[in-house]
């Protein structure tokens, strides 16, 4: 079906003859149509007012059209959903209606009409925001912009270059300022897990100071200085430094490639990084494996130290083991979603990284461990309350509903290590832990 729509090259004029006090439907009528005309789709690629199927009505739905798979006729997996707003309703990051709209459009893309969306924006036609969804997982892409007639182009140009350069990947760094609380075990295991469910898998190994992951699964030390070199020499890919590990069984072979850490950069006190490197610097070298990977695991340091800061900032999200028998590991997830991520977000200027909820990773816990570990959260929590959903990820004022994840963390898991096997591969109710573990994050 050809479509001969014309393509809206600027929306300057657009935006100057919307009225400050649009409605949604005006919203929708004046502006909608040419937003998304600029963003490059047709007529027969965008559906108004389609169901989610169970997340809720989106006021628009948009996918290219294939050779024998028209949009607007099959209606089905849609690419990017917009939610709009009218002018009326305030979308100035963390305003409460912002908030409850960014909510409704996760409803959305979670909905079972969209498992293949990718994108996500919401926009009254006085902010704009995109949203990219791997998996269950949804997160900024932008921060919300305030559109004025001098940027929106511009503006909106951005949103159109990265949902035609849309990633593979999804970037997570395990992080915790506390040491002991299995960063490496569970690195490892999900990238085992995934790699098991057929996802090709990246792991890096950012701590460089124990090493362990590099030593629990490679049977080599690599040659020092190696990942150095790569993350300094512009004409160094990481591919260099990427080392295969392979898992075989009589019925299959499992891969995932590994980087792993270097020993010389265990030396560097930060100055020294800082004269070679910026934070910027593997967030940079990932881009080419952003396209080539499904998952992307970084395992840092417990510390706050250059190194993590580089982690850190290389991801599009960060996970947060804690001990439910352990206050610091609780309290220290709580200051690097409070003191540490918000500074790499405002350098990075995107949105990311975001902090997922926390889960328990550690012995089966009793129900008495269970309320002693809620009241420490609880305190954590009465100092601030925007930190409930990092916690409580399920709670609601209505459910009350605080579960938590937790992953049994029994001594096979731990000794898999000394096999240099991941403890999913060897063990049945570690596969069946860590494959929950991945279905709660990130498989939907």
């Amino acid at each position: 079906m050809k479509d001969n729509t014309p393509k809206v090259k600027s929306l300057k004029s657009y935006l100057q003859h919307l009225p400050q006090d649009a409605s949604e439907a005006i919203v929708s009528t004046n502006f909608a149509p040419y937003l998304i005309s600029y963003l490059g789709f047709s007529t027969t690629e965008i559906i108004p007012q389609y169901d989610t199927g169970g997340g809720g009505i989106t006021d628009f739905a948009t996918r290219r059209n294939l050779e024998n798979d028209i949009f607007l006729q099959t209606k089905s997996n849609p690419f990017l959903l917009i939610e709009l707003k009218g002018r009326d309703i305030n979308l100035t990051e963390n305003s409460p209606s912002y908030k409850a709209t960014v909510n409704q459009l996760k409803r959305q893309l979670l909905g079972n009409n969209c498992q293949a969306a990718q994108w996500g924006i919401i926009t009254n036609g006085s902010h704009i925001q995109l949203f990219r969804k791997h998996g269950k997982i949804i997160f900024p892409a932008t921060t919300c912009i305030e559109l004025t007639p001098e940027n929106i182009d511009e503006t909106v140009a951005l949103i159109k270059t990265k949902i035609d350069n849309t990633p593979k990947a999804l970037t997570v760094t395990v992080y915790n300022n506390k040491g002991g609380v299995g960063k490496t075990t569970t690195t490892v295991n999900l990238a085992a897990i995934l790699a098991f469910l057929g996802k090709k898998v990246l792991v890096l190994d950012f701590d460089f100071n124990q090493r362990d992951l590099t030593k629990s699964i490679l049977t080599i030390n690599p040659e020092d200085g190696l990942l150095e070199k790569a993350l300094t020499d512009r004409n160094i890919d990481l591919k260099s430094v990427i080392i295969p590990y392979t898992f075989k069984n009589p019925k299959r072979q499992i891969t995932f490639d590994v980087v792993p850490a270097d020993p010389k950069m265990a030396d560097y006190p930060d100055f020294q990084y800082n004269s070679q490197m910026k934070i910027f610097t593997l967030h940079r070298k990932l881009d080419l494996a952003r396209y080539e990977y499904d998952y992307i695991f970084i395992d840092a340091a417990p510390n706050w130290r250059f190194p993590s800061q580089l982690a850190v900032y290389a991801a599009d999200v960060v996970l947060l083991p804690t001990k439910h028998n352990n206050s610091f590991s609780l309290h220290n997830a709580a200051i690097a979603i409070k003191e540490f991520l918000p500074p790499m977000q405002k350098l990075k200027k995107d949105g990311t990284p975001i902090a997922l909820p926390i889960f328990f990773n550690g012995e089966k816990i009793t129900q008495p461990q269970l309320e002693i570990a809620q009241k420490e959260i609880n305190q954590i929590l009465k100092n601030d309350k925007n930190l409930v959903h990092y916690f409580y990820p399920k709670y609601t004022p209505a459910s009350k509903n605080s579960h938590i994840h937790h992953l049994p963390e029994y001594a096979i898991i731990a000794s898999a290590a000394f096999a240099r096997v991941p403890a999913v591969y060897k063990h049945i109710s570690v596969y069946d832990y860590y494959k929950d573990l991945a279905k709660e994050y990130f498989l939907q």
